[in-house]
């Protein structure tokens, strides 16, 4: 499954018919820009770095600039991953006393620029991110559409929050059905499915097909291109170990939980769409837990349950925007809602065959609590207008973890 089929499932909050168009067709159709926390200027160990790329995922421009410096990467700091079909630009941490050679770093399509002296960034060391995106190939009255829809979504509290589809893999819509796999110990089907899944559109498929076909790790190894370093990691551990678990924890910690996350994601995503069609997302409901919000950014850590006695107290918060229903993020210890909205959180969990218990029991490194995340967005700062010949093109500022590409989808219909 692709990720067009994939979110094809998920439903659309906006009656009205979409713009449709593409994006990314140039990098410099998708600019992001990073509002950091003010803390990390706070202290003088590490030397602060606006890092601007264009066509690099974080992750391998970060090695690359370590490298090259070399530092070790685990020595360079930043808040978030950024598109690599992009322009993007975000903070990074190096020690400071690898400010120079960090500042005479030559590499394509990369920039750095000393900013300061601050602490180490860490993951979740921002506000959010502003985008300026280009809508290309746009329908007959976009504009127009695009003013229909905005209007009818802040009538009903926002848009939908879906994860993008850059959670699940962006070509090989795998990562969720991996999570899964590992989250009910099925170690060797996480591994096949993981090493073998191919839609024969990348480099290496036929490897993959190979391996899906034969479970042959001497031969994965000799035919997996070497930049399918994780793949290889994982096969070179299995050959060691004969355990397909240790393989797995041979793997880097943020690329074990991409899998548990993704498939957290994949149910917060079914929640969504099941609450779009069965129950109202911007009217907490007795049982509901609802999100503290201020200036627009939501507090995922302060949550509130609603009851018969503070419901009308918390829906006129919703109204304000100090507050936004939420939905469950999965895991051992995460707040669960009551009532109705907790009957579908138990619906979702029966017919996967998941409990909430597997996320405990899962390995120390990738044991998952769990948590809460609002069902509706409210970009800041919205723009948009057409651009004659060219499309259309947005404006807008959203908190950090909310995706881009769910406003879009809900303005294009087709993407």
């Amino acid at each position: 499954m692709n990720y067009r089929e994939f979110f094809s499932l998920l439903r659309h909050l906006s009656e009205k018919p979409g713009i449709g168009g593409r994006i990314k067709a140039l990098p410099e159709d998708f600019v992001v820009i990073e509002e950091p926390l003010p803390s990390i200027f706070e202290g003088k160990r590490h030397a602060i770095f606006l890092l601007k790329k264009r066509n690099w995922d974080t992750m391998t421009a970060v090695k690359e600039i370590a490298k090259r410096a070399g530092i070790s990467h685990r020595e360079i700091g930043f808040a978030g991953t950024k598109d690599r079909h992009a322009v993007t630009y975000q903070y990074v941490s190096v020690p400071a006393e690898a400010r120079e050679k960090v500042e005479s770093l030559r590499i394509r399509d990369i920039e750095l620029t000393f900013v300061g002296y601050g602490r180490f960034i860490k993951l979740g060391h921002l506000l959010g991110n502003r985008f300026r995106i280009i809508v290309r190939d746009v329908g007959e009255g976009a504009f127009e559409r695009t003013k229909e829809i905005v209007r009818e979504l802040r009538e009903k509290g926002g848009f939908p929050n879906y994860f993008g589809y850059q959670r699940f893999g962006e070509r090989r819509v795998v990562n969720h059905l991996v999570g899964k796999l590992l989250l009910q110990g099925e170690f060797e089907e996480a591994a096949r499915l993981f090493l073998g899944y191919a839609d024969g559109s990348m480099e290496g498929d036929e490897a993959r097909k190979t391996f899906w076909e034969t479970g042959d790790v001497d031969r994965a190894l000799e035919e997996f291109p070497r930049f399918l370093r994780y793949e290889r990691t994982l096969l070179h551990t299995y050959k060691k170990t004969g355990s397909w678990k240790k393989a797995f924890l041979s793997l880097p910690l943020p690329i074990m939980r991409i899998f548990i996350h993704s498939y957290q994601s994949y149910l917060f995503n079914l929640y969504l769409s099941r609450r779009i069609e069965e129950l109202p997302l911007n009217e907490a409901l007795v049982g509901d837990v609802v999100v503290q919000m201020k200036g627009g950014i939501p507090y995922r850590d302060r949550t509130y349950r609603v009851t018969e006695t503070n419901r009308d107290f918390v829906n006129e918060k919703v109204r304000k925007g100090q507050a936004m229903v939420s939905g469950p993020l999965f895991g051992f210890s995460m707040r669960k809602a009551k009532g109705l909205p907790g009957e579908l959180e138990r619906e979702i969990l029966e017919e996967e065959g998941i409990g909430l218990e597997a996320f405990r029991r899962l390995p120390r490194p990738m044991a998952e609590p769990g948590g809460r995340r609002e069902l509706l967005i409210r970009p800041l700062g919205l723009t948009y207008g057409y651009i004659p010949g060219t499309g259309m093109c947005f404006r807008f500022f959203l908190p950090k973890g909310v995706y881009a590409t769910s406003v879009l989808r809900e303005i294009m219909k087709d993407h």
